[in-house]
């Protein structure tokens, strides 16, 4: 998973030497991050001061959406969190992700294309503003900012943040283009509703708590007419085999233990949660990773991995269910006194 979740913010434990104080001049070691992140800290660290302490003087800050079913679940930061440092070895245990990119950049770039009539030669994704969910350390986040797109990269794991940042500012040119932030979808949701015309979330479904909320989140930040992009993986017998059994304990293409196949979700049924959340779904194509040559490739079968692309309804198309049904209850009263008249 690229794609991790608490309210937006920045690390307090870099991997860095050179980021290796926090923001109160402490070393980040002295202090407790799981615990920092949930809270707005009162005191003033002059001086090194005691857990308790620090615990007397903290005001815990209120919870946006608590309503809401959270998207992040904590089994899978934990497995993230231990390869947080390995997203850019191209031949390490991302290197699958790392050749996924000559399929999937075209398959962005392309459909979001066949829905604008001004493309920029050179920058073709110019003036679009893309939402990157789950994205790790920057492995799509990147080329797609080199397509000219203003993109936000979002991650719950703080760590997957600082990898991304980092390897950005390489290329300042680039770093322009995009911004990154370590928070949940359902984070960002009012701050950013209706604001992005393309949201990505590539190899992330399956590792989302909860896939219908996190569906419905990326129909909130898109705007009307906006493209969602999906990759992820079936849930087939094929899709065991091929995407645990082989790629994890057999040819280690993955880390063991980096899927559960009760998670993987069949093409179907996110094209009936999308439906329900006002998307239209245009395209569904199955993919294939060949070991031997490191390569992806488009074919007809979807049974194990799978791309798609759904396009969020405008808002005049797009009622709630209620809203629905009230309208059809109006047209029928209205049928029936229509026709107590004529008689």
């Amino acid at each position: 998973m690229a794609g991790k979740w608490g309210s937006c913010g920045r690390a307090l434990n870099s991997p860095w030497p050179s980021l290796l104080r926090n923001c109160y001049g402490q070393p980040s070691q002295m202090v407790h991050g799981q615990f920092l992140r949930k809270c707005d800290i009162k005191l003033k660290c002059r001086t090194l001061a005691g857990l308790p302490e620090v615990r007397n003087k903290v005001s815990f800050a209120k919870q946006r959406f608590s309503t809401w079913q959270s998207t992040v679940d904590p089994k899978e930061m934990k497995k993230f969190q231990l390869l947080a440092h390995k997203w850019w070895d191209e031949q390490g245990q991302y290197a699958a992700l790392h050749s996924m990119n000559d399929i999937r950049v075209p398959f962005i770039r392309d459909s979001a294309l066949n829905l604008r009539n001004d493309p920029h030669l050179g920058s073709p994704l110019s003036g679009m503003k893309i939402l990157d969910v789950g994205c790790g350390g920057g492995l799509l986040t990147e080329p797609l900012g080199r397509l000219g797109a203003s993109v936000t990269g979002i991650d719950p794991l703080e760590d997957n943040i600082r990898t991304a940042e980092v390897h950005a500012a390489f290329d300042p040119d680039l770093a322009k283009r995009i911004q990154y932030k370590s928070c949940a979808l359902e984070d960002i949701v009012e701050e950013a509703s209706e604001q992005f015309d393309i949201v990505v979330a590539s190899e992330v479904v399956e590792h989302v708590a909860d896939v219908e909320t996190f569906l419905k989140c990326c129909g909130d930040v898109l705007k009307p007419e906006g493209s969602l992009f999906i990759t992820t993986i079936n849930k087939t017998q094929l899709s065991y085999i091929f995407g645990i059994l082989v790629a994890e304990r057999v040819l280690g293409i993955v880390p063991a233990g980096t899927h559960e196949w009760e998670k993987f979700i069949a093409p179907e049924e996110v094209e009936r949660l999308l439906e329900s959340n006002g998307f239209s779904v245009k395209t569904v194509r199955g993919m294939l990773y060949n070991p031997l040559f490191g390569s992806w490739s488009w074919i007809e079968n979807t049974s194990i991995n799978y791309a798609l692309h759904a396009v969020k309804s405008s808002t005049q198309e797009h009622l709630d269910p209620h809203e629905a049904s009230q309208d059809v209850e109006k047209e029928e009263s209205q049928t029936e006194a229509g026709v107590r008249t004529a008689g």
